[in-house]
């Protein structure tokens, strides 16, 4: 059994290095039930077939994969580390930095390292918040553009105007005016705008965007002006601002 399984893993590389990634995975898994037993032989085969799935464009597939290699070895490296680049291309990053920490455990390698902070800078990234999509406004947008995407939304979702809504109408329509609020504080300043471009931090901006806030800033500065500008108020549920 030795002999025949080791010649069926190794037709499957065959087929692996020239490209025919299907015949190689049918191979690996016949393989597999040559000798269920050997636990080391499994392991890496389905160590094989994960890299196979994967560059079938089968990342879930691959992901299992691995995890099937782990539940015999859950100290193989190699297993960690294709199911983790597997979480990377799904964009699901929490998974994938909790496998690079793991690795990071066994080996804290320079190159584990880099991983596990790429992946946890990637994470970073997806929760932040897109102002500009917010708005509705494309990344070159002028602060006039800003101004008037702000002003547009801002009626659109203000609290006020859904006072006659259900409940968790209510509340989304609050979330939305907040967010807009926020998008319009950080990109109508240059110097947020540009930290945020950058990818700085804006915890501290965030921070402390309470609804009530914008009941009074940025929403009351920008269109109850004296100056002849905008004017912005509500009255039993009706609108009067003459632009």
């Amino acid at each position: 059994r030795a002999k025949k399984l080791m010649q069926t893993k190794e037709a499957g590389n065959a087929h692996f290095k020239s490209g025919k990634y299907q015949e190689a995975y049918d191979l690996y898994t016949e393989a597999l039930t040559i000798d269920p037993e050997n636990k080391i032989a499994c392991t890496k085969l389905h160590y094989n077939r994960a890299l196979t799935a994967a560059k079938l464009g089968r990342l879930n597939e691959s992901i299992s994969e691995c995890t099937e290699a782990l539940n015999i070895d859950e100290n193989y490296q190699k297993a960690i580390l294709k199911r983790a680049s597997c979480y990377m291309e799904l964009q699901e990053y929490e998974e994938a930095v909790r496998d690079y920490e793991r690795v990071c455990r066994i080996n804290k390698s320079r190159d584990n390292r880099r991983l596990l902070m790429e992946a946890k800078e990637a994470l970073k990234r997806s929760k932040k918040k897109d102002y500009y999509k917010i708005l509705g406004v494309e990344k070159t947008a002028s602060i006039d553009d800003i101004k008037k995407a702000y002003r547009k939304r801002a009626l659109v979702h203000h609290p006020d105007r859904h006072s006659s809504a259900s409940d968790t109408e209510k509340k989304e329509q609050e979330k939305k005016f907040k967010e807009i609020g926020e998008a319009y504080t950080i990109l109508s300043d240059p110097k947020k705008r540009a930290r945020y471009d950058r990818g700085g931090d804006m915890d501290e901006f965030e921070n402390g965007f309470e609804y009530a806030r914008y009941q009074e800033s940025p929403f009351e500065a920008f269109f109850n002006k004296s100056d002849g500008g905008f004017k912005f108020q509500f009255s039993g549920g009706r609108e009067n601002f003459p632009f």
